[in-house]
Formats: structure tokens, C-alpha cells, sequence
């Protein structure tokens, strides 16, 4: 694949810039969200996500979008958790649901200038030493390993090592737990994302637009954590099969499609059977 211009970098960072402005002038600006509202933005963020992949498959073919489709579908799946991780914080700092887009807002843009330092750094990484690959193999498996163990455990903020030593007010705590958690999530997300890409302009605009639309999602599906009772299962194969790709990244090089594949059937099958669970467990 040619080498990204640097005009393209600048391009897409004033579009998420003026997209991340958006967001936090008038999604849900000093209120709680209704639902209707959710709904409708989670949609139009879909869309925004999928128009740029349709932008840049034209642009750069269809092997470039259809690795961006596969990067972008992988981290939207991944912020899942974080959705349900953001309402264990934000309950036990008990903030207001009317001050909540704004806490989430500004730490998902913390985050995600935070996140492209990672992908920078990660690139690199894997551009000077090719037994990076296999570090992020092992650390994806073990990142499976550990999601499959770790069922509905609950995340306790106060076990938090930054927030035990700093004293701050609850939003402003929320806020930093809310920035840092994120950080942690994607130490285990781009680390995948890598396996689908070694383009970091991908990498970071799949990272982006999945989690542009996270405030919305975040009021969308909060409430329904119980209903996905297994999808931390279904991340885990999907994790524990992006880590053993890359370390067999010089034995086969598995394709995109598949990898799509992998993904969708995996999430589909978990979905599915969480719903079924959850309906079996209200009949009885």
C-alpha cells in the first residue's frame, strides 16, 4: 500500500476534530439523553463510520477499505465493554446523569490523543523489530484468557492505584478513572488492530470513528449490561484468534475476509445466545 500523504493526516484529524466538537456542543449538552436521541445519533455515527470507509475505499482501493472496515468493526466491538466498564465508574462516583456526556466527552478525547501517541509508538515498534508481532500475540492471548475468566466480575474504581493517591472532586475523579480505563482498554485493542493493519492512518481513523460514537452508544446500552451475558466470552475468541494470526504471521497471512468473518459470526453467536439466556432466565 502507497504511503499516506501528509495532507491526509491533516484531513482526517480536522474532521475528527470538528466531529469531536460537535459532539460535545450538542449531543446531550446539559442533559440526560433520551433514548430517541441515543438512538439517533448512534445511527448517524454508524453511518459518518461507514461513509468514510466508503470514501476511502474508493480512494485506496478495496484491500485499504476493507482493512479499515475490518479495523473499524473489531474496535466498535471492543468499546462494548468499555460502554458497560464507563457505567460501573460513573455509578460509584454517583454523577449526576445530567453531567454525565460531559464526563464521558472530554474523556474520550483525552483518550484518543492518548490512544494515537500508542499507535504511533506501536507502528514503529513493529516496523524496528519484527518480534513485536509476536509480544502482541501473547499479550492478546492472554487477554483472552483473562476476559474468559473474568465473567461478570465487577470493575471497583477504588482499586485504582492513581485515583487512591490523587484527591478529587467526583466528576473531576470520574473523568480522569474514565480517561485511564480507556488507556488500558487499548492496550489490549491496538495491539488487535494490528493484526487486520500495519497502516497506522488506519489504525487511528478505525480507533477514531468507533469511538466517536461512544457517548451515545454509552447511553444507548448502559442499562442493558444483564442482556449481554456472554459477550465478554465471545470478545475473548475473538481476541484469542487475533493473537494467534499474529503469531503466525510468518506461516500464513490470513485473510481480511476472513478475519471479518471471524469477527461477525463470533459477536452473532454470542448475541444470540445471550439473548436466549436472558429470556430462559425471566421465564423461569
Amino acid at each position: 500500500m502507497a504511503s499516506i500523504p501528509i495532507s491526509a493526516w491533516a484531513t482526517l484529524g480536522a474532521v475528527v476534530i470538528a466531529l469531536l466538537a460537535g459532539d460535545l456542543l450538542v449531543f446531550a449538552r446539559h442533559h440526560a439523553p433520551t433514548l430517541r436521541e441515543s438512538i439517533g445519533w448512534s445511527i448517524g455515527w454508524l453511518v459518518i463510520a461507514l461513509a468514510f470507509g466508503g470514501v476511502w475505499w474508493l480512494l485506496r482501493g478495496s484491500e485499504a477499505g476493507s482493512q479499515y472496515f475490518a479495523g473499524y468493526l473489531l474496535e466498535r466491538s471492543l468499546s462494548l465493554d468499555n460502554v458497560f466498564v464507563f457505567a460501573v465508574i460513573l455509578s460509584y462516583f454517583v454523577v449526576p446523569r445530567s453531567a454525565q456526556p460531559g464526563v464521558l466527552g472530554w474523556g474520550i478525547v483525552l483518550a484518543l490523543g492518548l490512544r494515537l501517541v500508542f499507535i504511533l509508538v506501536g507502528a514503529a515498534l513493529l516496523d524496528a523489530f519484527h518480534a513485536t508481532f509476536y509480544v502482541f500475540g501473547v499479550l492478546l492471548l492472554y487477554t483472552a484468557y483473562r476476559l474468559a475468566r473474568q465473567g461478570d466480575e465487577e470493575v471497583d474504581p477504588s482499586r485504582n492505584p492513581l485515583l487512591r493517591r490523587v484527591r478529587l472532586p467526583a466528576v473531576a475523579a470520574a473523568f480522569v478513572a474514565v480517561a485511564v480505563t480507556d488507556v488500558i482498554f487499548a492496550v489490549d485493542s491496538i495491539p488487535a488492530i494490528f493484526a487486520v493493519t500495519r497502516e497506522p492512518f488506519i489504525v487511528f481513523a478505525a480507533n477514531a470513528f468507533a469511538m466517536l460514537g461512544l457517548r451515545a452508544l454509552y447511553f444507548l446500552l448502559a442499562g442493558m449490561r444483564e442482556r449481554f451475558v456472554y459477550l465478554s466470552h465471545g470478545l475473548a475468541v475473538v481476541l484469542g484468534f487475533i493473537g494467534v494470526k499474529m503469531l503466525l504471521v510468518d506461516v500464513w497471512h490470513v485473510p481480511i475476509w476472513l478475519s471479518l468473518a471471524v469477527i461477525v459470526g463470533v459477536l452473532g453467536v454470542a448475541a444470540a445466545v445471550s439473548m436466549r439466556a436472558t429470556r430462559s432466565s425471566v421465564a423461569a
